[in-house]
């Protein structure tokens, strides 16, 4: 399994999603060190798209621990990938040396060209099309799911 993950994200959260978070984070500090980097988001309605994302890529990609293995959330062209598969995927970057994991979720317009191929992969957590903050407590969540699954330790509320 990983020994330490950062998630570095576009834009803050706030009300029940920024309570998920907190309840996630909370449990997921018993299996390793978690760290959320927060990088301010573009104002749409003055830059075009593009201008938005590489603004936004430059931000992330300063943030970006270096060393770390980047995974990029990325609803189109990503992996899909089961809790189980998460969970196998995370435990053999752990066994192969890559113990530190980044994941890198875009903001409202999602994750520039270039910073999906810098990452070294991508997943995602399915076809529909999450707000950015619910994106989050979803990672998080599957994180937790993840060290529960490698642990053997049942996953109940």
């Amino acid at each position: 399994m990983i020994r330490r993950a950062t998630v570095v994200a576009v834009g803050s959260v706030k009300g029940w999603p920024d309570d998920g978070c907190r309840d996630y984070l909370k449990r997921l500090r018993r299996y390793f060190p978690v760290e959320v980097i927060e990088v301010p988001e573009e104002d749409l309605n003055r830059r075009a798209p593009e201008e938005v994302l590489t603004a936004e890529a430059a931000r992330l990609a300063r943030r970006t621990p270096a060393g770390a293995y980047v995974i990029a959330l990325d609803r189109e062209k990503g992996e899909p990938l089961s809790s189980e598969k998460l969970a196998r995927r995370l435990n053999s970057l752990g066994l192969s040396g890559r113990s530190h994991v980044a994941f890198i979720l875009g903001g409202p317009l999602g994750l520039s060209p270039d910073m999906l191929s810098k990452a070294d992969a991508r997943v995602s957590f399915g076809t529909v099309t999450l707000p950015h903050a619910l994106a989050r407590v979803v990672l998080l969540e599957q994180l937790y799911r993840a060290a529960k699954i490698n642990r053997g330790e049942k996953y109940h509320w």
